[in-house]
């Protein structure tokens, strides 16, 4: 991972035209963002602001309308395995096992023969050691988003965009993945940005957050989390960060 990683969005929107009339939706507007290496960055507000739009827009997905988007000072015009994305619900291969879509990348690349210690690693880390020979059809939402989520962490990507990948898990095993996300983001020191609603994961887990506003989509304040980790979610340095990005988003207290 080269601490040098510089990834760019130079005055990017990206609309999209509505399926009745010539009416367009401007879904991201007037980006201007520049992210490095070694950065945990937390995309956070309103359904609807474009925030997964981003993630696609990095992943090189979907093309920007206008602006342009340079990872090194190259332009990014479509997918490639230095940028691996988790998605919000788990895209599974349903004729493989649970160890072989953990593996498939793996095997694809001919891999998997001198990485078996990872996958087994990875098994563990979800807690599906059992369900290893199990199908996508036989879990359930949670265990499926497991699966998705070190599926894409077992190939080490530069850079790791992830949409929202735990909100199908309960608390307590969120909280668990949180910190092994967090543990393999400072072994690697690779660029993280996550998309999340959850406002207390996105400063427990993040260098800075973003918060976005809505119609158009675009950043209303970047928010550098100064605290240390492990962190705190009941300092004072930290609810005062969560009050803040409430407030952003007009869910302060109200006298």
């Amino acid at each position: 991972m080269e601490d040098g990683l510089v990834l760019r969005l130079d005055h990017v929107s990206k609309s999209f035209l509505k399926l009745e009339g010539t009416d367009t939706t401007h879904a991201v507007s007037q980006v201007d963002l520049e992210l490095h290496g070694g950065e945990f960055v937390s995309v956070v507000g309103m359904s609807g602001c474009g925030k997964s739009t981003l993630l696609r827009l990095i992943a090189g997905l979907i093309a920007p309308t206008s602006g342009t988007i340079t990872l090194n000072g190259t332009a990014i015009t479509g997918p490639s395995p230095s940028r691996g994305m988790v998605f919000q619900k788990p895209t599974l291969f349903p004729w493989l096992n649970v160890e072989q879509n953990i593996s498939f990348s793996l095997r694809m690349q001919k891999k998997y023969r001198g990485n078996r210690d990872k996958v087994e690693r990875m098994l563990r880390l979800i807690g599906l050691e059992e369900f290893r020979r199990d199908y996508p059809p036989q879990l359930s939402g949670g265990m499926a988003q497991r699966v998705a989520l070190v599926r894409t962490l077992i190939n080490e990507p530069d850079i790791l965009l992830l949409d929202e990948p735990l909100g199908a898990l309960d608390a307590f095993t969120r909280m668990n993945m949180q910190d092994e996300i967090l543990t393999m983001w400072r072994a690697r020191r690779q660029l993280v940005i996550m998309v999340t609603h959850d406002i207390d994961e996105a400063i427990y887990m993040g260098t800075r957050v973003l918060v976005m506003e809505t119609r158009p989509g675009r950043i209303r304040e970047e928010i550098p989390i100064a605290l240390d980790y492990p962190r705190n979610r009941s300092s004072t340095q930290f609810v005062a960060y969560r009050n803040h990005i409430l407030e952003m988003l007009h869910y302060g207290s109200r006298e």
